[in-house]
């Protein structure tokens, strides 16, 4: 979760194509600061654990609702998009049919807590299918989750690749070279999370993931947040970058953190 939230940050100065396209950048801004990337994040975790990790359907779903109308109240302005906004604003409860990369930014936790791949999707699936329920935004969160839990597991980059290719359909057969040229900023999972993955694949450390996921431009934070979280699954963060986490981030988040620390399964060792 920590890379999901350090991804957000550094990579937020970015966005909208505000990028030159480079590893080469000052990895923090001048005013470091996080989005609705971090706060649907920690939402999310927030629900979960409330709910318990072996909740039903119905108690899971119906504490991330309420976890993330929560967390949307305490931090309004940290730039949701329109029909997400209208949801926590108005309390909804019903989806909205989107495939919008939401769903797969938030999602980094679940491939952490869970013992099983299985549940592991399972629960990916229901924290998009409370809001983001098409088909290619529920595909998105459980991919992402399921990187995470491979890469936590001690799945090689190529095994996992190999999975994310036949289970999710995603083509990963681009290079970061291929994908930066033309690649511009999009809001969609089905445009966000393979390019995310193929950032991850090609980093050789939690911190060049970061700069190779910057690189690319398009919707920075989000897809730098989806391809963090699964480095740090992959490669740890470094201790100075999680004080740099704390640091950015409010007490309150801090004790979501602190929970997740007691409850998430500790990472085996991989193979690049």
């Amino acid at each position: 979760m920590y890379g999901a939230i350090l991804g957000d940050i550094i990579g937020q100065p970015f966005e909208f194509d505000r990028g030159f396209k480079t590893k080469d950048f000052p990895l923090f801004s001048e005013r470091p600061h996080f989005t609705d990337d971090t706060v649907m994040t920690i939402a999310i975790c927030d629900g979960i654990l409330k709910a318990g990790l072996d909740a039903d359907e119905s108690t899971m779903k119906n504490e991330m609702i309420r976890s993330m109308h929560l967390w949307g109240h305490k931090y309004p302005h940290a730039g949701y998009g329109q029909k997400f906004y209208l949801w926590i604003a108005a309390k909804k409860t019903e989806p909205y049919g989107s495939y919008g990369n939401g769903s797969a930014m938030r999602v980094s936790s679940v491939g952490w807590l869970f013992e099983t791949l299985e549940r592991t999707r399972e629960v990916a699936g229901w924290s998009a299918e409370i809001t983001h329920n098409h088909p290619e935004g529920i595909k998105g969160a459980e991919a992402a989750a399921s990187v995470i839990w491979m890469a936590r597991n001690g799945y090689s980059k190529s095994q996992i690749k190999e999975f994310v290719t036949k289970e999710f359909k995603y083509d990963l057969s681009r290079t970061c070279d291929e994908i930066r040229p033309d690649y511009h900023h999009v809001e969609s999972c089905q445009e966000t999370v393979p390019e995310a993955i193929t950032a991850f694949m090609e980093g050789d450390g939690f911190e060049d993931v970061i700069r190779t996921a910057v690189s690319l431009g398009g919707d920075c934070d989000t897809l730098t947040d989806i391809a963090g979280g699964m480095a740090e699954a992959f490669y740890g963060v470094p201790g100075e970058l999680k004080e740099k986490c704390h640091q950015y981030t409010p007490e309150d988040m801090h004790e979501v953190m602190l929970e997740f620390e007691k409850y998430k399964k500790q990472p085996k060792g991989n193979e690049l």
